[in-house]
This record gives C-alpha cells, structure tokens and sequence, in this order.
C-alpha cells in the first residue's frame, strides 16, 4: 500500500486555490458532488475540441473517433468494477435514472399486484420514490430493513422480510447520511438463497473502495459520474447479461432499435437496448479519465487514507461540547452528519460558509431516515481524498465560532 502525496494531489484540482469571502474554501460537500481534477477538465475540452460527433452509424472520420471513444469509456467502466462484459454496462444520466430504469423495467417484466420490493430505511430518495411510483403502477408493496442505534441495518429482520413474494432487494452500499457501509455481500448472500436478485446503489461506495461485481455477485449495480471525480449528467448501470437481456427497453427513440416499421419494432442487442437517443459520449470519455484517474491512485490507498481522515474527523468534532453524531457504526466511510445543541443544521451552515467553509445542511434527500433518527435533518461534512487535517481543524475552530455564537 502507497500513502498518498496529499499536498501534490490537490495541486490536480484547480477548485481548491478558490478563496470564499476572502478565505480558503475548504470543501467538504463531497457525497454531494466531488471536484473535478484538471485530466477530466481537458479530456471535456479535448473531445469537444476534436472529436465531436454523433456516434454510431456514423461512416465519416470524427464519428468514427468518437464511437471509438465513447466505446472504449464502457470497456473503462467494465474493467473498473470488473463487469464480466462491455454489453452489461449501461450508460445513464446518473444514479437515479440507473435505478428508476430497473424499477420500470423490472417491474414490468417480473411483478404483479402485491409482489414485494425490500429496501432499507436508510436509502436516499432515488432508491424509494422509483419504487413507490411502481406501487402505483404495478400494484407491488416496499418493505423496509430497520437500522439500529448506530446506524447499522438490523440483518436478523431481513429474513423476516423475505416471502414468497419478493421479487428484488434494493439497497444502498454505504448510507449518504450515516456513512454506515452495509454488508451488502452477506445481504446478496442471503437473497440468493431464496433466488432473488439484489441491486447495489454503489452512488457513495465507488469512489472509496474497490467494488468487484463479479466477486459481489450483485445482479444491478449503480452509482453517477459526478461523485467520482468525473462530470455530471452521466452514471452507470451494471446488469448481469442474463437478465438485461430479459428486461423490456425503459425508453423508445434512436439507436435501442434494430428495426423499426409502424406495424412493429424490433429492439437492438445490449447493451444499446437501454441507451435510447445520442448518449453523452463526452462525458463518457471524461468519466472513463476519472475512473484512470482513480485507479492511477489506488482504491485502497484511497480508501486507508480516508478511513485515518474520517477517523481523526469523528476524534476532533466530538471534542466541542453539545456534539451529537449520527451514524457511529464501527464499519463507517467518509460521511459525517451533526448538530451541535439546539443549533439549527441550516444556521450551521450558512454561518460556517462565511468561514470558506462548505458543507450540506438538511434531510440529504433521505427524509424516511430523519424520522427514524427523529430529527428534520442535519449538517453534513463529506470527506474525500483531496482533504487535509488542517482542514479538519478549521472546520472544527468554524464550528466552535459557531457555537459561541449562539
């Protein structure tokens, strides 16, 4: 294992020389968004630049270049997650898009009226409200895993959970609220056993540790670009062959045909079966850059430097009086949510902006999880591998300020 150059690292991300009000931005909104370093930057340019043109179909020269970059970027994808094949990655706007698209499509081709979906009561809203919208239409009912008081699932219940009429379980790898990584292995496990397929939302797992689907066994898997260092507008689904093949289309229009005449379409192989319309074959490429760019560091250099970054993180903030913490769970990643006294979480983090310092505030779109932890929402700081301890300490001093503030 390398230990990371932290200092020359950051030198990659031109955002980090910002000053905010006159003071250096310490930016610790990361499960939100990450920043991007300077090689995806000039990767947008360069295909903009010099290859861009609609691809596939194309006979002339820059459509050709394109395809073949765009093609390459799903090859990066497969490699990064080790997908067993290019045709099982899909490209998507993002996470939810991934997960609204097997909800449709799965709904529609394996359930009937009261058939049962199983998430937990952690996820963020893009992995309920796709689900619910199936409640509507395909008359199927979500059951929930329950969490514990230090934010780890309650896995005695899932069996309890489990009938003969559950069809997938839906579940996030690593909680965008309590940072808690769930042992999403041990749940593919146990759902296999009973023959039913799992789906990873990957959205706050990818970009800190190695993810290996084949090793998993997971059937979907997805997470978005833009929380991997790569652009916004573009993610990833991963399905096994198997059952993408099976699954109808989520969307009609160009490229998803093989033919079509107004009598009756026929659907083009995978995996450009669920790729209707021109993809965003710039932020492929610039996603594909992210994941080299990632994997040039190391997941697990990544992945210990972060886990010492949360960890001296979690020492500091619980030195200021009136701290609480949610999520304590001694399996955690890079995410930690507070609130300090009767602080509201909003005043927190307006007043910590005008220290250069930018964190989330609010339900962090998981709105079921608040009500379980019996509060309306939190402050938030995300951490990633461009931050520093020194910048720990002044979010700490920031939220000191804070307090005597109040």
């Amino acid at each position: 294992m390398k230990k990371l150059d932290i200092n020359t690292i950051r030198q990659d991300f031109p955002i980090l020389k910002r000053e905010i009000y006159n003071k250096p931005l310490v930016y610790l909104d990361n499960a939100a968004t990450t920043q991007k370093p300077w090689s995806v930057i000039k990767k947008i340019e360069e295909a903009y630049t010099n290859i861009n043109a609609n691809i596939h179909r194309g006979v002339h020269f820059l459509s050709q270049e394109a395809t073949n970059a765009h093609e390459a970027a799903r090859k990066t994808v497969q490699q990064f997650i080790n997908a067993r094949s290019s045709n099982e990655i899909i490209f998507t706007r993002g996470t939810t898009e991934a997960i609204n698209l097997v909800a449709s499509s799965f709904c529609r081709a394996y359930c009937k009226p009261g058939d049962e979906i199983i998430v937990s009561a952690m996820e963020h809203h893009s992995n309920i409200v796709p689900w619910q919208l199936q409640e509507e239409i395909s008359g199927i009912k979500l059951k929930v895993i329950p969490f514990d008081e230090n934010g780890d699932l309650k896995l005695n219940e899932l069996e309890k959970l489990i009938s003969s009429k559950t069809k997938l379980i839906s579940v996030t790898h690593i909680s965008n609220v309590l940072g808690t990584i769930n042992p999403i292995k041990k749940i593919i496990e146990t759902a296999h056993a009973h023959n039913i397929p799992v789906l990873i939302d990957a959205a706050q797992s990818v970009q800190h540790i190695p993810i290996d689907v084949q090793q998993l066994d997971c059937d979907f898997l997805v997470f978005s670009s833009h929380k991997i260092y790569g652009p916004t507008g573009i993610g990833v689904l991963y399905g096994k062959e198997n059952l993408l093949d099976k699954l109808p289309p989520y969307q009609g229009g160009g490229e998803m045909i093989a033919s079509v005449t107004f009598e009756k379409t026929t659907y083009n192989e995978l995996p450009f079966k669920f790729e209707a319309g021109t993809p965003d074959y710039v932020g492929s490429t610039a996603l594909a850059e992210a994941l080299r760019y990632v994997t040039a560091l190391g997941l697990d250099n990544i992945k210990a430097y972060e886990d010492e970054l949360l960890h001296y993180t979690m020492e500091q903030l619980m030195q200021i009086e009136g701290m609480r913490i949610f999520g304590t769970s001694s399996n955690k990643s890079s995410v930690v949510s507070f609130s300090v006294k009767d602080i509201h979480h909003y005043d927190m983090g307006m007043l910590l902006d005008r220290l250069g310092i930018a964190i989330r505030t609010g339900h962090h779109c998981a709105q079921p999880l608040m009500k379980a932890l019996g509060v309306e929402g939190t402050a938030r700081a995300s951490l990633a591998f461009y931050n520093t301890k020194e910048e720990i300490d002044v979010l700490k001093a920031g939220i000191e300020r804070v307090v005597k503030m109040f």
